[in-house]
């Protein structure tokens, strides 16, 4: 489906991933909604065309909405539209927990987001009891903010897990340090940090780089962007799991800690060790074999990531079955 061909002609088209779970007996009113979605987004200026992926339980429990738009300016300029405000409203009773984002420039390294290294602010906020609805509202407000700035790649919301962790978390990423910097020191950030303080208690920030890059050999060259950051921890997670589950079931269960008798706390840092260890000469590996999806060089890189994504959660559910089968 076209659309209004507006941005810059030099820069490079990005694509949209919206991770969305909806409430099973919601699905055909969310459909409908989405399809309200499709019609308002393809008359705005920049966009391309759209592929919207149903879930496919129990291997994807989520809808994948996949948006292409002429450069990240256009992507960012619907993110932030009133428009889009405005129907995510609607959806909002349907859904389980929050939408996760992602923005992926498709290639040309001719622009500049496409050689900068990401970087992620972690945002801890503790909330006030009774306020979590307001706090969803104002949360949606800023995410309607951040994406007009530049350098704005995605987000993803975690609420609290009762035992573990009392705040409401945030992972926020942009393109470069200086972008994230400029977000968060921005006067209209401080403006919404002020209207939060009747309802939270407390937040905390932590800025850290991408951390996966360097066992990926994906676009390693000078010019070529590294793969985004979604799609290493999509890959990462495709390493680890099989990687902690075999070395907790022979290893750290039922040697170090019922014939070594070593405490719980002490099991789990061997063991994070060796993860990390064995990850480090299996992730590049495992990179390696998915450089199609990595760095698509086909003439369709949207379907090849949506495939790619597939595939990888295909093989997430391959994993469990066959270890739910273990003694």
């Amino acid at each position: 489906m076209a659309g209004n061909p507006g941005g810059s002609a030099s820069a490079a088209p990005v694509t949209l991933v919206t991770q969305t779970r909806v409430e099973p007996d919601q699905a055909v009113a969310f459909a409908r909604w989405q399809d309200q979605m499709n019609a308002v987004v393809a008359g705005f200026p920049g966009y391309l065309d759209h592929e919207v992926v149903p879930p496919r339980p129990p291997l994807q429990v989520d809808w994948v909405i996949v948006q292409r738009f002429v450069s990240a300016d256009a992507a960012r300029a619907w993110l932030g539209s009133d428009e889009r405000r405005q129907l995510l409203e609607v959806s909002q009773p349907w859904l389980v927990g929050q939408d996760d984002i992602h923005l992926v420039v498709d290639g040309g390294e001719d622009g500049a987001e496409s050689v900068s290294t990401p970087v992620s602010a972690v945002i801890s906020t503790l909330v006030a009891p009774g306020q979590e609805e307001a706090f969803r509202a104002w949360q949606r407000r800023v995410a309607t903010s951040q994406a007009k700035f530049p350098g704005f790649q995605g987000y993803k919301l975690e609420p609290p897990v009762p035992g573990v962790q009392d705040d409401w978390v945030v992972i926020l990423r942009f393109d470069s340090e200086p972008h994230l910097a400029a977000w968060l020191s921005s006067a209209e950030r401080q403006r919404l940090v002020t209207e939060a303080a009747d309802f939270t208690a407390g937040t905390h920030i932590r800025t850290v780089a991408t951390g996966f890059d360097q066992w990926f050999r994906a676009g390693a060259g000078k010019t070529a962007p590294p793969p985004a950051a979604w799609q290493q921890n999509m890959l990462v997670l495709l390493a680890l799991y099989p990687v902690v589950f075999l070395f907790g079931a022979w290893v750290q269960g039922p040697l170090l800690m019922q014939r070594a008798g070593a405490p719980f706390w002490l099991a789990l840092f061997i063991g994070n060790l060796v993860g990390v260890l064995v990850l480090s000469k299996l992730v590049p590996v495992v990179s390696d074999r998915f450089q199609w999806w990595l760095v698509p060089s086909g003439r369709d890189p949207v379907r090849l990531k949506v495939a790619g994504g597939a595939v990888v959660v295909s093989l997430y559910g391959l994993l469990m079955l066959l270890f739910s089968r273990f003694p």
